[in-house]
């Protein structure tokens, strides 16, 4: 391929509308999130994963599983975590059977937090969606996500 080839500006399009549509939605929560609950979306995102967590074999996740869950860096998971957990919304704990393991919980205080933010995420989304789908170089995007059914 080459610089000119339609192809690849027909991809490089596209990229540049699904980063945009990103954007978007990411900046509609991050206000809501930010304005109404003091949670950043990174934080929000946090909370979610590790409140699906449960007790038992499989049921942890690490902090490098974490890290790929929230798309950061682990360094910068970490500093997340803490950031979390300093607030009182999660308790970090060594793995039982590998001591260089270490997990977190979120607590109570976390878990309501999280309860009451959701609604404050999905209608952010769904406003950032709506006003994307008027664009009609998202709007075959906006189409798409609505469309997706992933497995929990």
């Amino acid at each position: 391929m080459t610089a000119t080839d339609p192809a690849l500006t027909a991809l490089s399009q596209g990229w540049c509308a699904l980063s945009l549509l990103h954007g978007r939605i990411e900046s509609r929560i991050e206000r809501a999130l930010e304005s109404q609950h003091g949670l950043s979306v990174r934080e929000y995102s946090l909370l979610d994963v590790l409140s699906r967590q449960h007790s038992g074999p499989g049921g942890h996740l690490q902090m490098k599983q974490v890290a790929d869950a929230v798309v950061l860096s682990q360094s910068a998971t970490t500093r997340l975590v803490t950031r979390l957990e300093d607030r009182g919304l999660l308790t970090r704990y060594l793995c039982a059977t590998d001591r260089r393991g270490i997990y977190t919980d979120v607590t109570e205080a976390g878990l309501a937090l999280l309860a009451e933010a959701r609604p404050t995420n999905d209608g952010a989304l769904r406003e950032a969606l709506d006003e994307a789908a008027k664009n009609p170089e998202l709007a075959p995007l906006v189409r798409v996500v609505e469309g997706l059914h992933v497995a929990a």
